[in-house]
């Protein structure tokens, strides 16, 4: 299953594949350029399908877990001082996405959306210590009775030049579903009260709408 923010993409890689395929089969008659060149076409082919890719996953709905929002590996858990919608200390969890990752973003939990706001902004290295107020993100904040507001941040990187985001204010959301997309590499940063039961640890590899983050107890 590939995501619809790819369609698009993948029909035009489709006929450029196809098209450079004929060209090289009509004009180059040595096998030893031709097999390479059919090789590469092959593999960019591979490779835009796979980061298209929207694997079903089977979030265990629960209110009293904060899933992971993408797939990819964690890189900070620190406490921070959140200065856009909080404006207070709050615990933050970054994962990182590596341009081989499922780029789907999911609602860490269900609940309603209580504000949702693209920025414009750089494109510095997913790593940067800026890149968090730097680059091109959004920010969308969900709120339930049991874990109040979780806030997760879109954060775009170098190679990142656009954000999709679906979550719209007011919108009721459940827990796992795609909320938005990131295409080509970034990472994803989650903003906990501070004091939640973290299940997860540094350099750890975590999956989309499945792994857990945090749960309450």
């Amino acid at each position: 299953m590939f995501h619809k923010e790819g369609y698009k993409i993948i029909a035009v890689t489709f006929i450029l594949v196809i098209g450079f395929y004929l060209i090289t089969d009509y004009y180059v008659v040595n096998n030893w350029l031709r097999w390479p060149i059919f090789a590469i076409l092959g593999l960019f082919l591979i490779i835009i399908l796979q980061f298209f890719r929207n694997p079903k996953r089977n979030t265990q709905l629960s209110e009293k877990t904060v899933t992971s929002p993408v797939d990819g590996k964690v890189v900070v858990i620190e406490e921070v001082y959140e200065p856009e919608f909080f404006k207070d200390k709050r615990l933050q969890v970054s994962v990182f996405m590596s341009p081989i990752n499922v780029h789907v973003t999911r609602y860490p939990i269900s609940g309603k959306v209580t504000y949702s706001k693209y920025h414009p902004g750089k494109y510095l290295v997913a790593w940067h210590p800026k890149a968090s107020t730097e680059n091109e993100r959004t920010t969308v904040v969900v709120e339930n009775e049991t874990f109040g507001a979780v806030l997760y941040r879109q954060i775009a990187g170098a190679l990142a030049k656009r954000i999709v985001n679906y979550a719209t204010t007011e919108d009721k959301v459940i827990q796992g579903t795609d909320s938005g997309f990131i295409k080509f590499g970034s990472r994803v940063d989650l903003y906990l009260p501070l004091g939640t039961k973290l299940d997860v640890s540094l350099n750890q590899k975590v999956k989309g709408g499945e792994s857990i983050i945090a749960s309450l107890q």
